[in-house]
């Protein structure tokens, strides 16, 4: 089962600061987590085409920009890192990241650069946190099975 994005869900038709119409603090990725060693939630993510259309957990659409709204996928879709990408030859701290989203994976939040996702800010990040995150491709995540489409 995918766990639950937050307990406090808005009502269908309602966007947030994010066009999916949830809070973007907890799909945030935070620095003291990958210290820790253990990232325990979903992360949230943007792509550059998406459609008018939503899926729960998500509550709202946004409007695509400069694409064929029928080639994106719907606000909410969670996407996961296969199971079998290798990950081993990264840093720690990028499979730290990368093992999150194996579990938890990723929720479409936003239009914006694809597969973009966000750290918090915080100078104690690295370059061998960051830089081997942005080698892994598209096609090293599969998409879950979508709830029905919303509009």
């Amino acid at each position: 089962p995918i766990p639950k994005v937050m307990s406090y869900q808005r009502p269908d038709g309602s966007t947030s600061a994010d066009a999916d119409g949830l809070a973007i603090a907890p799909g945030v990725l935070r620095f003291d987590e990958v210290r820790a060693g253990e990232v325990t939630h979903a992360l949230r993510f943007t792509l550059k085409c998406t459609t008018d259309m939503y899926v729960h957990p998500a509550t709202h659409q946004a409007v695509p920009g400069g694409c064929n709204p029928s080639d994106g996928p719907p606000m909410g879709a969670r996407v996961r890192l296969k199971a079998d990408y290798d990950i081993s030859s990264l840093s720690e701290s990028a499979q730290v990241v990368l093992r999150g989203m194996k579990k938890y994976g990723m929720i479409l939040a936003d239009n914006g650069s694809n597969f973009y996702f966000q750290g918090q800010a915080n100078p104690g990040w690295t370059e061998d946190d960051i830089e081997p995150l942005k080698g892994v491709p598209a096609s090293a995540f599969e998409v879950l099975q979508m709830p029905p489409l919303m509009q």
